[in-house]
């Protein structure tokens, strides 16, 4: 058994190494200054959007000014920020005159429509949706995973020249927080992943219906449906994104693709299968691995206990492992369930479990941390 030695990462707690939230290495504690960027929030009153600011505030990113855009409809409502009153403005092209850098998640439509126009104005543009993640020229970033991709970016006065980088979908973040350190050290040749997704990745209209749900059918009415075509509440369905000719969904499809492109390996093999649970806002992955060398369960421990951004749960004497109610809310990246792939021989496979906050790593954090690389 290997639950003693893990015991201290039961609860939520980097190792030593590691810093938490707000105290991370990385985190720049300086927050309203005058040689800091001019900051654009782009679809504030989303959840992603409010989580930025979240963000924003806990990691103390410097900024001179902020920008708060969002729809018509949403424009003329007022957002409290680090002690300050601040009105969402309506979003329009000349939105980005003077902005440094922009922070997306308001859609793929707004962010093809109006990220070209923020980088024509100089801006560096950090987007949230599928829009660009595949575009070869738009770098795919997870800090703690492939920082070099956007290492030739830079705000102005530095390199000069507005720039897209792509916030990867969710479930290929949590996912490959767990999964490349693994990888660095033993390359993954065959990864077969099924997702349990949260409401939040739909947005928090989808949070909210599954809220009302959950007390309609305890109530014993009729749910509403809205968001999605069929009851969420106390249910497991199919990823709610369109099915391709090949059967797979664009969920899944992402993951294949974002991963060989994150990795810059158009060799390693993925499968995936996502699922839409009724838990509101982090994601849990099952996750088998096969390798090109011999990786046993205890290198992958020390391994994993070692990566940035990434804890151990793993104590199989208490069946303590990661949830996604014990990761909501925290930056950390949960890795437990780890265990050698018996159908295999040879040492080359390990089963995982992963749990992620979708709206913090799987999206704001994220970003910010993007963000605070260009500083």
């Amino acid at each position: 058994m290997h639950s003693t030695a893990y015991t201290r990462h039961l609860l939520f707690t980097p190792p030593p190494a590691l810093s938490v939230r707000r105290r991370a290495s990385s985190t720049v504690r300086m927050a309203l200054r005058e040689d800091g960027p001019t900051v654009a929030v782009v679809g504030v009153t989303g959840a992603v959007g409010q989580e930025f600011l979240q963000v924003l505030s806990q990691r103390d990113f410097p900024y001179s000014s902020l920008k708060l855009l969002a729809s018509r409809r949403s424009a003329g409502k007022q957002i409290p920020f680090q002690g300050k009153m601040y009105t969402v403005e309506e979003l329009v092209p000349e939105s980005f005159d003077g902005v440094d850098i922009a922070l997306f998640s308001a859609g793929g439509g707004i962010s093809k429509e109006l990220g070209p126009v923020a980088v024509e104005k100089g801006a560096i543009v950090v987007d949230n949706s599928s829009a660009f993640r595949m575009d070869p020229n738009v770098p795919l970033v997870i800090p703690e995973v492939n920082p070099e991709a956007m290492s030739h970016i830079g705000l102005k006065g530095r390199n000069g020249k507005g720039a897209i980088i792509a916030n990867p979908n969710c479930s290929t973040i949590i996912c490959l927080m767990g999964v490349t350190p693994l990888h660095r050290h033993a390359k993954v040749v065959r990864m077969v992943v099924s997702t349990y997704q949260a409401a939040s990745g739909a947005g928090a209209a989808a949070m909210e219906e599954l809220a009302l749900q959950t007390s309609e059918v305890l109530d014993g009415k009729k749910p509403t449906c809205k968001i999605f075509k069929q009851q969420y509440a106390f249910n497991v369905f199919s990823h709610n994104s369109s099915l391709l000719p090949n059967g797979y969904n664009e969920e899944e499809m992402k993951l294949v693709k974002e991963t060989r492109k994150i990795w810059n390996n158009d060799e390693v093999k993925v499968t995936a299968t996502c699922m839409r649970v009724a838990t509101m806002r982090a994601h849990g992955e099952s996750v088998n691995l096969q390798f090109e060398n011999p990786l046993d369960e205890d290198t992958a421990r020390q391994i994993l206990q070692k990566a940035p951004g990434v804890v151990i749960i793993d104590n199989r004497e208490m069946n303590n492992f990661p949830t996604p109610l014990g990761v909501s809310n925290k930056d950390e990246v949960a890795v437990g369930r780890i265990r050698q792939d018996i159908s295999r021989d040879d040492n080359r496979g390990l089963d995982l479990w992963v749990c992620g906050d979708q709206i913090r790593k799987g999206a704001a954090l994220n970003a910010v941390q993007i963000a605070e690389m260009l500083l």
